[in-house]
């Protein structure tokens, strides 16, 4: 409940402060046919990991940012976009884009803070529990090569 309450905070002020929200998360994925997950502390689930653009960013130096923020992995390739998604979900404002990584190094294992409860490299065909819909739809999207949706 006090996730909910302040996720929903968050993006009251974001809607203020912001004529339009836009996000974006990554499908880092390794050699091994596994891809990193974050569990967050402030809402449920498992999902791919990001966060939101700030004002003067570009779609690629947010991502740089979260990734190295939320996984301490750098880049060492291009980011391939998959897909920028409509999140009703969230709000009428509310926009996500989704990358593919494949070429990265991991400086070093997540520690647990504030922010992210638990991050990992799972495989591919067993996720774990909880991990949302909107991460199962984008890694299906990406991994089958099926045309991505235009809704998270």
């Amino acid at each position: 409940m006090r996730e909910r309450a302040l996720t929903r905070l968050l993006h009251l002020y974001f809607r203020v402060s912001r004529g339009m929200t836009l996000g974006v998360r990554a499908a880092v994925l390794n050699a091994a046919g596994e891809v990193f997950l974050v569990r967050h502390t402030y809402v449920a689930g498992w999902h791919l990991p990001g966060g939101g653009v700030e004002v003067g960013e570009t779609l690629e130096q947010a991502l740089a940012k979260e990734l190295r923020e939320e996984g301490s992995i750098r880049l060492s390739g291009p980011a391939v976009l998959h897909g920028v998604f409509f999140n009703r979900a969230m709000s009428r404002r509310d926009h996500v884009a989704v990358f593919v990584v494949r070429d990265f190094v991991q400086d070093g294992v997540r520690q647990p803070d504030r922010e992210i409860a638990e991050a990992g490299f799972f495989p591919l065909d067993a996720l774990p529990e909880g991990t949302t819909g909107a991460t199962r739809r984008r890694l299906t999207e990406i991994i089958q090569g099926v045309g991505a949706a235009t809704e998270w």
